[in-house]
C-alpha cells in the first residue's frame, strides 16, 4: 500500500513521520515543488505552541498535538535539537481592559490579538516584565497562561521530522510536481501519480493507494491539477505575514537561563499607537526574539514557496522594525518613570527578515479529513483500502497543530480510529 504526500512542509513531514513508524520502507513518497525545503511558513513561522486555545471543534486536535510536541521533545532531545521550551503567555494591553471573545481566526480580520482565542486560559495576573521588553506608557502586562504553551524553532523541528522520516525509508521527490493520475486499465481506480521532476523535466509514475494533499496555501491548485473535473471547492486561501528575528543585548542565552529559567515568553500586544497592527513577540532558544503581526492580505501567492521573499516590501519591513524598537529598544538612561514620555534607542540586531503565506480556511479551522470518492470528479475512484485525504487551512496554528494532524491523518490512512476527534473538521 503506497502513500503519496503532496507538500513537504511541516504538515507533510509530520504525516510522513507517523506513517513511517509502521509502513514499509519505500512505500511513502513526499512530492515537494520548492528546491529549498521549508521556505514557506514551516520555516518562517513563530513556532508558538498552545494546548487549549482553540474552538470546541478544534480542541481535541489541539490537545493531542500539544501533548505529542511534549513527548516528542522528551524522547528525542527536542530542547537541544529544535529549541523546545515551555513558556509563559502574556498580554500587553492598555491598562483599561478591552472586551475579549474572538474565536477561530476572527482575530486575523479584526486586527486583534491571537491571545483573544485563549479559551482555556486562567484568570489574568500581573507579572514581572521580561528584561528585553520596553516599558510602555499606559500599557499593562498580564499573564494569560503558564502551563499550556511552549515554543519551538519550526525550521529545526521540520528538519528533524523530515530527516527522521527519510531515515526510515520515506522517499522525497524534490523539486517535483504532481501532474496527473494513473488509473488501471479499463478502471476508474487510482493506481499511481505521475510527477514531473522540475530539475530534469522528466516524468515518473509512483504507485499510489492513498493520496494526501497538504500543500499549504497551494492546496486548492494541487488538488485541482489532479482532479480537474471535481466541482469541490477547497476552502483554503493564503494570508501573507511579515516577521523579523532579532537579537537584543537584554536577551542572551545567559539571560534566558539565569533570568527566565529556560522558559520562553510569548507576548501578544494590542496595536501600539498609530501602528495599525497587533504584534506578537516570542523569545526563543539561543537568544533569538521573533516578532510578527503585520499582514498583507493583498499579496499574491507566488508559484512556489521559495519565491515568497521576492514579494517583500521594504516599507512593510521598516514598519515592523519601528514597532520592534518601540517595544524592545533600549530606554534612555533618563527614563525612570513608567508613565513618562520616554526616549528609546535602537540597539536591536536583525538577523532574519521573512514573509510567508499561511493557509487559512473560510471558517477559521483547518480541514483534516478524507474526501469522499463522489467529490473527486467523474471517472475517478480510490482503492477500497485507500483514499484521498486533505490536511490544510491551519492558519497561524500550523506548527502547533502539526504533530496532531500528522498522527490523525496517519491513523486514517491505516484505517484505525484517529487519536483525536476531528469529525467537525471535514470538507
Amino acid at each position: 500500500m503506497s502513500t503519496v504526500i503532496l507538500g513537504g512542509g511541516i504538515i507533510g513531514s509530520s504525516i510522513a513521520y507517523y506513517l513511517s513508524e509502521s509502513q514499509r520502507a519505500g512505500d511513502v513518497h513526499i512530492i515537494e515543488p520548492s528546491s529549498r525545503l521549508f521556505s514557506g511558513a514551516s520555516g518562517y513561522a513563530a513556532g508558538f505552541l498552545a494546548k487549549d486555545w482553540f474552538a470546541p471543534s478544534l480542541a481535541p486536535l489541539g490537545e493531542l498535538s500539544f501533548n505529542l510536541h511534549e513527548s516528542l521533545a522528551a524522547e528525542n532531545g527536542g530542547s537541544e535539537k529544535w529549541g523546545y521550551m515551555k513558556g509563559t503567555a502574556l498580554s500587553l494591553a492598555p491598562s483599561v481592559g478591552s472586551e475579549m471573545g474572538l474565536h477561530g481566526d476572527d482575530w486575523l480580520d479584526a486586527g486583534a490579538s491571537r491571545s483573544e482565542t485563549a479559551v482555556g486560559s486562567s484568570e489574568p495576573a500581573t507579572v514581572e516584565v521580561p528584561k528585553w521588553l520596553t516599558r510602555q506608557k499606559g500599557m499593562a502586562l498580564e499573564r494569560i497562561s503558564d502551563d499550556d504553551t511552549a515554543q519551538v524553532d519550526p525550521l529545526r523541528l521540520s528538519t528533524f521530522l523530515m530527516n527522521s522520516a527519510i531515515s526510515r525509508g520515506v522517499q522525497l521527490h524534490q523539486p517535483a510536481k504532481a501532474v496527473s493520475l494513473a488509473r488501471g486499465r479499463d478502471s476508474e481506480i487510482i493506481t499511481g501519480v505521475t510527477i514531473l521532476n522540475l530539475g530534469t523535466d522528466t516524468e515518473t509514475t509512483i504507485p499510489c493507494t492513498n493520496l494526501i494533499v497538504c500543500a499549504g496555501p497551494w492546496t486548492p491548485q494541487a488538488f485541482h491539477d489532479l482532479f480537474p473535473s471535481s466541482q469541490l471547492d477547497i476552502p483554503v486561501s493564503s494570508l501573507a505575514g511579515y516577521s523579523l528575528v532579532l537579537r537584543s543585548p537584554r536577551y542572551t542565552p545567559e539571560h534566558e537561563q539565569k533570568l527566565h529559567g529556560g522558559r520562553s515568553h510569548a507576548i501578544f500586544a494590542e496595536s501600539p499607537a498609530s501602528s495599525g497592527i497587533s504584534p506578537e513577540i516570542f523569545s526563543r532558544q539561543g537568544g533569538e526574539i521573533y516578532i510578527a503581526g503585520l499582514n498583507n492580505p493583498r499579496a499574491e501567492l507566488p508559484v512556489r514557496a521559495e519565491d515568497s521573499l521576492n514579494s517583500m516590501q521594504r516599507r512593510d519591513l521598516d514598519k515592523l522594525r519601528e514597532i520592534s524598537v518601540q517595544l524592545m529598544g533600549k530606554l534612555h538612561d533618563d527614563a525612570v518613570d513608567f508613565n513618562e514620555e520616554i526616549a528609546i534607542i535602537d540597539d536591536l540586531e536583525v538577523i532574519r527578515e521573512g514573509l510567508c503565506f499561511r493557509p487559512i480556511s473560510q471558517w477559521g479551522t483547518p480541514v483534516v479529513s478524507r474526501i469522499e470518492d463522489e467529490l473527486l470528479g467523474k471517472g475517478v475512484k480510490t482503492h477500497r483500502e485507500g483514499g484521498v485525504f486533505l490536511a490544510s487551512g491551519h492558519g497561524p496554528w500550523g506548527i502547533s497543530l502539526s504533530l496532531g494532524t500528522g498522527k490523525v491523518i496517519a491513523d486514517m490512512v491505516r484505517g484505525v480510529r484517529p487519536a483525536a476527534d476531528v469529525s467537525e473538521l471535514g470538507i
